[in-house]
């Protein structure tokens, strides 16, 4: 485990987003890699079809819940492919990265990617802000204690008094909430681009999950197998996405006052490497190369990081980068350090309110 924090402090050079970009683009690492996408569908898809194929083969029976902890992986795993056609990593162009996005969102796990390209936009343009990052403003739990006052119910108390092991309950539910973020989203208006076709192809998933779901299994094997399955689901997507950037600083105002380089390096949060840790991941254990080369394709986060973590250290900035359970501790700390702070305001305002 590692954690290195502005070691070079002292230095009087700066920082800049074009320098390390011209950095990274001279070693050919934003370059798209189409075998590499290639080979990576088709395991997927491969993946998918196992599951499905076991799930047909096994029948009315309580071994299905294993074949649902294994599709939760794999819906886990399209998603990462469609995170990255997000991102324009598979296909340069828009018509492409739509083409493979709504295929491994929409139509195979049921996760709108018109919803989830707009929503992701925000979270990297302003990443862990308080009121701008909706990968902040989702969430059940709070990040800052003055937030306590938009959690007012008996449910949401509790959740933020205990929020530090709470927190990975609620993302069990994130399956189900991915799934009616489409909906949501249009009746907000927020779908901006082929929403009818975004709806229908969510329904079309929708109706054939359940409809697979219900027609093999007796009600009881069914409800057991869909929960289980969602429920992993949401904390597979959860785990993925905590160690990003939970616990780091966070930052509140109408206006954004980092520049851009700056906001993405101090909010992110990298996961020290292997091959399993990149796999299980999809690239996100790299959340500072990432984030600052979001269409970077996947397989070259790996060659960038020594380049990113040299120049970004030889330039006075901090570069987060912690073992794998250490990152889910420091979160888990993180939301206690905030509970803490809601109980003690709390205990302090009663005596003025009791003077009233």
């Amino acid at each position: 485990m590692t954690t290195t924090r502005d070691p070079g402090a002292g230095s009087t050079a700066t920082a800049s987003l074009e320098e390390v970009t011209r950095l990274v683009r001279g070693e050919g690492l934003m370059d798209i890699q189409p075998g590499y996408y290639v080979f990576k569908v088709a395991l997927n898809a491969l993946l998918l079809a196992a599951g499905w194929t076991a799930f047909a083969l096994l029948g009315d029976s309580w071994w299905q819940l294993a074949t649902a902890v294994f599709l939760a992986f794999c819906f886990g795993q399209t998603d990462m492919i469609g995170h990255d056609a997000g991102h324009r990593q598979i296909f340069r162009t828009r018509r492409g990265g739509d083409l493979v996005g709504y295929l491994h969102g929409n139509v195979l796990t049921g996760v709108s990617f018109g919803w989830w390209t707009g929503h992701h936009t925000k979270h990297h343009n302003f990443p862990n802000h308080l009121s701008l990052d909706p990968d902040i403003t989702r969430r059940q739990v709070i990040f800052d204690a003055k937030h306590r006052t938009k959690r007012t119910s008996v449910t949401q108390r509790f959740i933020v008094r205990h929020q530090a092991w709470m927190f990975y309950v609620m993302i069990m539910l994130e399956g189900l909430r991915l799934h009616l973020s489409g909906y949501v989203a249009a009746r907000k208006g927020a779908l901006k681009r082929y929403a009818a076709a975004d709806l229908a192809l969510l329904t079309l998933h929708l109706a054939g999950y359940f409809t697979a779901v219900f027609w093999v299994l007796s009600p009881g094997k069914a409800i057991a197998f869909v929960v289980v399955h969602q429920a992993l689901f949401g904390f597979y997507m959860g785990l993925l996405f905590a160690p990003n950037h939970k616990g780091l600083p966070v930052r509140d105002g109408a206006q954004e006052e980092l520049d851009w380089l700056t906001r993405q390096v101090v909010t992110s949060r990298n996961v020290l490497p292997n091959r399993a840790v990149d796999f299980f991941y999809g690239g996100l254990n790299y959340q500072i190369e990432h984030h600052l080369f979001p269409s970077m394709p996947r397989r070259n986060l790996r060659r960038s990081q020594p380049l990113v973590k040299e120049y970004l250290l030889t330039h006075g900035m901090p570069y987060e980068e912690v073992g794998l359970l250490r990152s889910y501790r420091d979160v888990s700390d993180y939301l206690g350090e905030v509970s803490d702070e809601v109980a003690a305001l709390e205990r302090d305002a009663r005596p003025a309110a009791g003077r009233v």
